[in-house]
């Protein structure tokens, strides 16, 4: 996508059944049908979600997950004055704030996303005196990319909890990425599926089995998914990276800062300080 591909008054039509007449369940998604949910989800609530998160997210700030933990202090993909004319592809990137952080770096970042309506709120925020990212459309499992074209790749939330086989995002990840490359991604910690999504004192209490791996899905009432979430477990998510050709250099649990009060979903600081939100896994490919 192009600057000139966004214009204000562009019109958006939904599709599908929103969140508010969707039906939560339990049960077996593949590949495919996690894609179209996804794609179709975001589509119809990136605005939503846009407007309700901006202000935390910023126009061009890398932020990991609801703790607020910043790049710019972590500093998992390398210190700051490293990232410059390094090429970096960012996974799920949404509206590319974190891209744009990037770029302001020095850094050559590609923006990548399912969602149509998300990158053209990318193209909206580029439109304000900030850095630029190129902006893609395509699918985490089929990346449009030759081998070795990125140094560094990145996914604050974005894909990885969305796909049917994680596994095959690693490897494409790892086959776009250079030797030496670092992959950092970030996702729910997977603690948190054994607990009710709440922010309150109802989400402390465990709820279901942290080994049932049933993906949770919204679907419409002809029972077609419009939105889904896949659970792996830590262990999981460590054989994906190894089976997917890297190496774990560093497993980041954030904890909840004093300044954050804010509540996102079942994300709140009255759990924050009790039980981990977020996972990050620092990866390189050898």
């Amino acid at each position: 996508m192009n600057q000139e591909d966004y214009a204000p008054e562009d019109a958006y039509a939904a599709d599908s059944a929103s969140g508010d007449d969707a039906e939560a369940t339990r049960r077996d998604a593949g590949e495919a049908e996690s894609s179209r949910a996804s794609r179709g989800w975001w589509d119809r609530n990136a605005d939503e979600y846009q407007s309700e998160h901006g202000a935390f997210l910023g126009d061009d700030r890398f932020v990991w997950g609801p703790e607020g933990l910043d790049e710019a202090e972590a500093a998992l993909l390398g210190p700051a004055a490293s990232l410059k004319g390094k090429h970096v592809l960012e996974i799920g990137a949404g509206a590319a704030q974190c891209s744009r952080w990037l770029a302001a770096q020095g850094a050559r970042p590609v923006a990548l996303d399912l969602s149509h309506r998300q990158l053209q709120h990318a193209l909206r925020i580029g439109g304000h005196d900030v850095p630029r990212a190129h902006l893609v459309e395509a699918d985490a499992g089929r990346l449009p990319f030759r081998d070795a074209s990125f140094d560094l790749a990145c996914s604050a939330y974005g894909a990885v909890p969305f796909v049917a086989d994680p596994v095959n995002v690693m490897r494409e990840v790892h086959r776009v990425l250079r030797p030496g490359g670092r992959w950092v991604f970030s996702v729910t910690h997977p603690i948190r599926w054994a607990f009710p999504d709440e922010p309150g004192p109802e989400g402390l209490s465990v709820a279901a089995s942290y080994f049932d791996r049933t993906p949770y899905v919204e679907q419409d009432e002809e029972g077609r998914a419009v939105y889904v979430e896949h659970h792996r477990t830590i262990g999981d998510r460590v054989r994906d990276v190894v089976t997917g050709g890297f190496r774990l250099v560093d497993l980041v649990e954030p904890e909840w800062p004093e300044w954050n009060r804010q509540e996102w979903g079942g994300w709140s600081p009255l759990r924050g300080n009790l039980i981990p939100g977020t996972a990050i896994f620092v990866c390189e490919r050898d």
